[in-house]
């Protein structure tokens, strides 16, 4: 990954999982809230754990109010680009979410990742078709290009390999149609079989669905 990552991702994707073990496997400076739309599974949450790792959270809320949704987004959120620190940028579901990028119209000629996290059994997101249409408004609505796939495929803790592979294939589908590289393939935390892959993969531990089936 680039100094600079944004997450960006359909609605229950696992935007937010992923930052958070990105954040802490790559010791980032900074990983920074920027969902605006959803109120569940916001890393702003995890502020006190991730500040004793040593990384600070700045959120799109108001100082000292994290649970309240509101509109608003904090001038801290360009404080990373300009100290020029590792940062992730967890955005909020879907195109509209990727809308905040439009913040950072000035800073095109940074050195970023914009990577697309994808689980293929979302029903928005269970082809190539769709995942491409998803690329596209984004895109369009962010003004940057997608730089990157995560393939975050599960069902929760009944996931087998073939179902992260049924999702494996369905971005190397997507991968080879828009010369868009896989980043990631992920797998949970105890996972015990092979996945046979040629890029990168990433062991998730669960910090927000951790009683969830």
């Amino acid at each position: 990954m680039n100094k600079v990552l944004f997450l960006t991702g359909y609605y229950g994707s696992g935007k937010s999982e992923l930052a958070m073990n990105l954040a802490l496997k790559y010791q980032v400076d900074t990983l920074v809230d920027l969902d605006i739309i959803n109120p569940y599974f916001r890393t702003r949450e995890m502020e006190s754990f991730l500040r004793e790792e040593g990384i600070e959270v700045i959120s799109s809320d108001l100082e000292g109010q994290a649970h309240l949704d509101m509109p608003y987004i904090s001038k801290k959120i360009y404080n990373p680009i300009h100290k020029q620190e590792r940062v992730i940028y967890d955005l909020g579901g879907n195109d509209q979410g990727a809308k905040l990028m439009r913040q950072f119209e000035d800073y095109r000629d940074i050195d970023y990742d914009l990577w697309l996290v994808v689980n293929v059994y979302r029903q928005e997101t269970d082809d190539a078709e769709k995942i491409m249409s998803l690329i596209n408004r984004i895109e369009g609505t962010s003004g940057f290009k997608v730089t990157g796939l995560v393939n975050n495929s599960n069902m929760l803790k009944e996931t087998t390999a073939e179902d992260i592979m049924t999702g494996q294939h369905i971005l190397e589908e997507v991968s080879n149609k828009l010369g868009l590289p896989i980043a990631l393939t992920t797998y949970w935390q105890g996972f015990k079989e092979d996945l046979n892959v040629s890029n990168e993969t990433l062991e998730i531990k669960l910090f927000f669905r951790k009683n969830w089936f």
